[in-house]
Formats: C-alpha cells, structure tokens, sequence
C-alpha cells in the first residue's frame, strides 16, 4: 500500500475550508478538463457521513470506476472517504483539518493500492502516486482559491 501526505495551510476559518472540502461543484471542478467524471450520491452539495462519490475514468487503456463512501465525518475537524467498490485494491483517503491562527492547516492523508489488472498495476507502479499526488494538490489549491477569497460566496450560501 502507497501513502501520500500533505500538508497545506488556507488562510480562512476551518468551518470553510471543512465544507469546501466536501463541496459536490469543487469535486467535479477539480476533474474538469481530466478524463474522470463525477457522480454523486449526495443528498445534497455537501457531501456528507455515508453518502458516496463516484469517479468514472479511462486509465491505461481501460475504464476504471471507483466509488467512495464518507465512513467518518466529524465537522469541521476531519471526514474519511474509503473505497467501497472499484478497479483499486484499496483507497482510503482522511482530510484532517486544524484551527490555526489566522486560517486552517489542512492535513491530507492519503493510502491506496493500485488498479487490480496487469495493465493497472503496471500503471500504478509508475504513474499512479505521482498523478494522485498532482490531483490532491489540484484539489487543495481549487479549496484555497475559493476559500481566500470572496468566490466561497457562490457555492457555500
């Protein structure tokens, strides 16, 4: 099993980022543009405790699907999204996040195994952590760049 860790801090309170975080629109903003599509088993934009999150994707030469379901959720401190059906051997990801002074220390923890086939787990062993590492990135800096500024408004109230 891989593990990624980031650490990142946002310059807005925690109650924000938290929710950010969870927000349907960011998930599906975050792979515009990627070969993933997104659905969403949430009641609601905010994704929350037992609801699920699908990605559908084409990696190494095959459609792959994931679905993740919110197994822990405790706001605005932490929330746990784990694979319940898909093409990993295994995908836990926790967002941790900290009241710090003047914004949010945003701790993400990520471990997975790779694609279950030959091609996916050759894929893996030389691709994967790197292009989640680069998705995880993307998503943190999407969740700032809504947070820091004034755009949290449009998707939040």
């Amino acid at each position: 099993m891989t593990k990624i860790h980031v650490t990142t801090f946002i310059a807005a309170p925690v109650e924000r980022v938290f929710d950010l975080s969870r927000h349907v629109a960011l998930y599906k903003q975050m792979f515009h543009g990627n070969r993933e599509r997104i659905t969403s088993g949430a009641a609601s934009n905010l994704i929350g405790k037992g609801e699920t999150v699908s990605v559908n994707a084409t990696h190494a030469g095959k459609s792959r699907m994931v679905m993740l379901k919110i197994t822990s959720f405790d706001r605005p401190t932490v929330f746990v999204e784990e694979q319940v059906k898909g093409d990993l051997e295994s995908f836990r990801h926790e967002h941790h996040f900290k009241r710090a002074d003047n914004g949010t220390i945003v701790i993400d923890i990520l471990e997975f195994g790779n694609p279950k086939d030959i091609a996916g787990r050759i894929f893996g062993r030389f691709y994967f952590k790197k292009y989640l590492e680069g998705l995880l990135r993307k998503r943190t800096e999407l969740v700032r760049s809504y947070a820091e500024s004034e755009k949290w408004r449009a998707v939040l109230t």
